[in-house]
């Protein structure tokens, strides 16, 4: 019995050894990074400094880190960069025309002769294209004046040099002189460095072009007998201005003179706004020569030198400046009577 069990004990043994030997070990796999050490993550600590300029908002700046640009970066317009036509068809008509050249005239065949101004008032349906924003009268001449192109002359009377009105073209202006005239002034007290008050100045105030709502032609209507014709022929064009003086205003008057003939090359290359018609290109020398605008007569010549206010009031002076017209009228008519 003993020898039965101590053989069953070996054996039991043996079993136990031998399913020892066939169990896989398992290693663990090292890897890199658990070969190496962890570093412990220190937080940089930033140092905010108040900004002491002048012209420093409320914003800090920091130092040690970059702050992002929030500022609207302009973008350059390319260099190759072609504007697209604004239209099916380039207008160019109006742009390199040239003033239609008026008939020779000569002194033996003018029989008849009358000198006249003129007053248009641009508050008027009928001129409003002087004033429209996108080609204004006063505009076109100012910008030309400015250019070199025109010259203006000065509308103060001369008597000295036989020019009672101001209207005969005696003295040239600067285009800053010109503007000048076209603008009140505002009397700005001086002070030394003391704040004493040491006298006045006047100060030019901005031009507004709408200020001008007037402007006065000078024109000679004359009869032709080579030709059989009556025509008018505008000699000069002026804005008109309304000076203030002790807190009243007083008549319009020219600012200063152009001589038409002079402008007619700069008008014929403007085009006016049509009311009922974008294609009718009209410039504003085809304007004035077809009489596309309405006025009044205020003055004809006359041996005293008067105007129409100077011995009409009122209503009446309308009523002498259509007898004036049809006065200049009849004179053709009466031509072709037997």
């Amino acid at each position: 019995m003993k020898r039965g069990l101590l053989l069953v004990v070996l054996l039991s043994f043996l079993g136990m050894l031998t399913y020892a030997q066939k169990k896989p070990v398992t290693k663990k796999k090292t890897t890199a990074s658990s070969s190496k050490t962890k570093k412990p993550v220190v937080k940089q600590q930033v140092k905010v400094k108040p900004d002491s300029s002048k012209n420093a908002t409320n914003y800090p700046s920091v130092t040690g880190l970059q702050l992002a640009d929030t500022t609207k970066k302009v973008v350059a317009t390319p260099t190759n960069f072609e504007r697209p036509l604004d239209g099916y068809y380039v207008k160019n008509a109006i742009r390199t025309a040239k003033p239609t050249p008026y008939a020779a005239l000569r002194e033996a065949d003018v029989v008849f002769s009358k000198r006249i101004w003129r007053e248009i008032d641009l508050r008027e349906r009928m001129n409003q294209y002087m004033v429209s924003p996108k080609g204004r009268l006063i505009d076109v001449l100012m910008d030309a004046i400015n250019a070199g192109e025109l010259t203006a002359y000065d509308a103060s009377p001369n008597p000295a040099k036989g020019d009672p009105n101001g209207d005969e073209f005696y003295t040239p202006l600067t285009a800053s002189q010109a503007k000048s005239k076209l603008t009140d002034s505002t009397v700005v007290h001086k002070f030394d460095k003391d704040g004493n008050d040491i006298g006045t100045k006047r100060v030019a105030n901005d031009f507004n072009p709408d200020s001008i709502l007037r402007f006065r032609i000078k024109e000679d209507w004359l009869f032709d007998k080579q030709r059989s014709v009556l025509e008018p022929r505008i000699i000069g064009i002026a804005p008109l201005v309304r000076p203030k003086a002790a807190g009243v205003y007083l008549d319009y008057q020219p600012a200063f003179w152009i001589y038409f003939p002079e402008a007619r090359k700069v008008l014929a290359t403007k085009e006016i706004i049509m009311r009922h018609n974008d294609a009718a290109s009209i410039s504003y020398d085809q304007a004035f020569l077809k009489r596309i605008f309405s006025s009044y007569i205020v003055k004809q010549s006359n041996e005293k030198d008067e105007r129409i206010k100077d011995y009409m009031q009122g209503i009446d002076q309308l009523h002498e400046a259509e007898r004036i017209k049809k006065t200049i009228m009849d004179w053709e008519l009466n031509l072709w009577q037997y």
